[in-house]
């Protein structure tokens, strides 16, 4: 007979919850759409309309705040689940950039990238990887809001491959930065605080490392390493150790 840890048993408690209230409020959504589109087809002008239509905009907005934190949160209650085959980090990356180059560019962030031709498979599963890096990137165009360089960096690193994001941004004081990676923990307005603590399971669920180093007024960088294909050992049926997380704390950084 199968059993279920207490964990797995809150965890699908938290996702059937989270999606029960995540259909109403598409219902509301689209309910406030059509409302909305109602007053632009009458043309109404008058103060009575412009205050009803303020007031759904605002809804709408409340709506898609809450819907983007249930996304946060359905993201992080399925990271237990990954499907690790052995893939090129550095076509995820270029992938992503071009993904993410109309907001890149709408937000004046000018984008370097220096990535190693010729490296090694990683295993990973690319689309909870992919999901990883975007995380990474959003966190650092949210950090850079007058525009900024963000720095991208993949190369082989003895048995590992290392990938660091850096930006120009805002940078975190030693309280945020001590915290940053703690759930639910976040000094954005709108923030869930479930980004970067998703990120670092994920880099945890493909045994690698996860380090930062941040100024505040400078930037931040996260360095991660995953090991390579060719130095993994063993089979599929040994379980392998789960690797530490170093978050390393610098007061400077060039």
């Amino acid at each position: 007979m199968q059993t279920v840890s207490d964990e797995d048993l809150l965890t699908r408690l938290a996702r059937g919850l989270a999606h029960e209230i995540k259909n109403p409020l598409s219902t509301m959504a689209i309910n406030l759409t059509l409302l909305e589109e109602e007053f632009t087809r009458a043309g109404a002008d008058d103060p009575r309309s412009r205050r009803v239509t303020k007031r759904v905009n605002t809804l709408q907005r409340e709506v898609s705040r809450l819907e983007g934190i249930l996304d946060d949160f359905l993201h992080y209650a399925r990271g237990g689940l990954v499907n690790r085959q052995p893939g090129d980090l550095v076509a995820l990356v270029h992938e992503v950039l071009e993904f993410m180059e109309p907001e890149h560019s709408k937000h004046d962030i000018r984008v370097l990238s220096d990535l190693e031709s010729g490296l090694p498979l990683v295993l990973l599963d690319e689309g909870v990887m992919r999901q990883m890096v975007i995380n990474l990137m959003v966190n650092a165009r949210q950090a850079m809001p007058g525009g900024g360089e963000l720095i991208l960096q993949v190369q082989r690193v003895g048995s590992r491959a290392q990938l660091v994001i850096t930006d120009t941004g805002i940078g975190m004081d030693p309280e945020e930065l001590e915290h940053c990676f703690d759930m639910y923990w976040s000094t954005k307005r709108d923030g869930t605080g479930l980004g970067l603590s998703t990120v670092r399971r994920i880099v945890l669920q493909h045994e690698g490392t996860i380090g930062v180093i941040s100024e505040k007024g400078r930037g931040t960088s996260f360095t991660i390493t995953l090991p390579l294909v060719q130095e993994v050992t063993g089979t599929r049926d040994v379980e392998t150790p789960e690797a530490e997380s170093s978050v390393e704390q610098e007061d400077d950084h060039e």
